[in-house]
């Protein structure tokens, strides 16, 4: 009888905790990337091996050997090598495109980022936990806002 009464509280308790903002429709997706492994391939592995259309990245903690990204407004990307601490890492991911920023720090706390290019060589480890929900299609297309293709979002109609 104890045990059925801890399993009860567990899933009470488990359901009560889940943030308003998520349906049953959305899916985390918890992973960690090793040493050497590439930071967008390994996110863009996790996106095709699970058919995700419209997904965005919850957080991750981790560090970098080497660096390429691209900054704001710029044709080129910049790269280095050393040691670097993932500070940050956003976007809005799908198979239709993903949109991603990523922030590191080197060992004085000197910070920049821009737009995650393959390159970015995992050091330790990269943590990542991302949401996809299928309440949407997240698609990228030229509208005529910017000379860029941007974010277009659907809604399932389910």
């Amino acid at each position: 009888m104890r045990k059925i009464g801890i399993v009860l509280f567990g899933v009470i308790f488990l359901s009560a905790c889940k943030p308003n903002n998520m349906s049953n429709r959305d899916t985390v997706y918890a992973f960690r990337l090793k040493p050497g492994e590439d930071l967008q391939k390994g996110i863009e592995k996790v996106i095709s091996q699970n058919a995700i259309k419209a997904g965005w990245i919850n957080t991750c903690v981790g560090s970098l050997t080497d660096y390429n990204i691209r900054f704001a407004n710029q044709p080129t990307t910049d790269s280095g090598t050393g040691h670097f601490e993932i500070v940050s890492l956003v976007g809005t991911l799908s198979l239709n495109g993903s949109h991603i920023h990523l922030s590191i720090s080197d060992s004085t706390g000197k910070t920049i980022g821009g737009h995650l290019m393959p390159g970015c060589k995992v050091y330790t480890t990269a943590e990542i936990v991302i949401t996809a929900s299928d309440q949407f299609d997240f698609e990228r297309a030229e509208d005529g806002t910017t000379p860029w293709k941007e974010l277009q979002i659907k809604k399932d109609k389910r």
